[in-house]
């Protein structure tokens, strides 16, 4: 449920870029990739950061009715939407739209690639159908 702006720290609120993996939650550690997420600061959205480990690629996935964004923060590497291919880097954003397949790969031999990723949180649309009966687009 949606919570007043007076319930909220400013401290929650306003987080310095580089505090991120400091504050979050790390969900994930793998020799792949570890993941920070920040999950229960708002409702609707997730905002999470991976850091993909040197020559190590994640394994892709899709989203029927779900868009993501990707910032690239730090490094360098490549990225699949579906079948097409291109290369990434720091400063880098890249909008995913719903039903699209995407991968990110880290081509570097040294040095991680940081991503801060920017989503409805799982099954937002599903529940808002559910609640008015409209279906979920």
């Amino acid at each position: 449920m949606a919570k007043g702006i007076q319930a909220y720290p400013i401290e929650e609120l306003k987080i310095s870029l580089n505090d991120f993996t400091k504050i979050a939650e790390r969900i994930r550690h793998t020799d792949v990739y570890d993941v920070f997420d920040l999950a229960d600061r708002l409702d609707h959205l997730t905002v999470s950061e991976t850091i993909l480990h040197p020559g190590k690629s994640t394994k892709g996935h899709s989203h029927d009715n779900q868009e993501e964004v990707y910032f690239f923060l730090e490094g360098t590497g490549g990225m699949e939407l579906d079948d097409r291919g291109f290369y990434v880097k720091e400063g880098d954003l890249v909008l995913i739209p719903a039903g699209v397949f995407h991968r990110v790969h880290n081509t570097m031999n040294e040095g991680d690639l940081k991503v801060r990723c920017i989503f409805e949180k799982y099954g937002e649309r599903e529940q808002e159908a559910k609640r008015t009966g409209r279906k979920s687009k």
